[in-house]
């Protein structure tokens, strides 16, 4: 068996470990966390009193504005010097869910201002309030639009948890690195990891053209739903 391939079955377990024990817990966590904080933040941009509106409009602007390897390094390097220290794997879920909130708080702004006011209007003729509009009609219409936005978003995320190894946390590519320093092969083990990257992103893409599909031949029964539900 050739050299390299030895290399690449053997290094081909602590990659994968990392990955199940730091990479999807990582992406899963902040992504569940950025979503309800871009939620919220949507809300507030959309509905919240104008103060607030400024201070979330200041938070979307900075993150957005900034690279997201910076906001690591912040949060783990320049904190600990105004006196708050955090290890490496919270210091990574509360950069990403930062992160990810800005991003996905516009995603959802824009698909909630996409369901027609006219939604609304039936909503409220028929005795609903404004919460109960919103959960019952607005959001389910909404959430259809959003899915592929935030499933790419999702993908993204997979990939952008290969910059927490910048602050020590080890999932797949700092273990990558790792053994790359050990057997001087990075050229082998950077395209061992890039691939088990491709995989994962490849199950996720799958994953999103169904449920893509899936939405789509459920679209107009429940949009026929809804519209009952707005009746009546």
């Amino acid at each position: 068996m050739p050299a390299w391939l030895n290399l690449a079955i053997d290094s081909f377990w602590p990659m994968l470990y990392a990955g199940l024990t730091f990479t999807i817990p990582l992406t899963l966590i902040s992504f569940i966390l950025g979503l309800s904080l871009g939620f919220i933040v949507a809300l507030v941009r959309l509905y919240g009193p104008e103060p607030l509106k400024k201070v979330v409009r200041f938070y979307v602007w900075l993150i957005r504005g900034t690279p997201l390897l910076v906001q690591l390094f912040l949060i783990f390097y320049a904190l600990p010097s105004a006196g708050i220290t955090l290890d490496a794997f919270p210091a990574a879920i509360i950069g990403f869910t930062l992160n990810i909130g800005a991003y996905t708080s516009e995603v959802i702004r824009a698909t909630l201002l996409s369901v027609p006011k006219g939604q609304w209007e039936a909503a409220h003729s028929i005795g609903m309030s404004w919460a109960q509009a919103l959960r019952r009609v607005i959001i389910p219409q909404a959430a259809r639009i959003a899915v592929p936005p935030l499933s790419n978003t999702f993908i993204s995320l997979v990939k952008d948890t290969s910059l927490a190894s910048v602050i020590t946390v080890p999932e797949l590519f700092l273990a990558a690195q790792r053994i790359a320093a050990v057997t001087y092969q990075p050229l082998i083990l950077y395209t061992e990891a890039a691939i088990v990257y491709l995989i994962i992103s490849s199950v996720l893409s799958s994953l999103q053209t169904r449920l893509e599909k899936k939405l789509e031949n459920t679209g107009a029964v429940k949009g026929n739903e809804n519209d009952n539900a707005v009746r009546h």
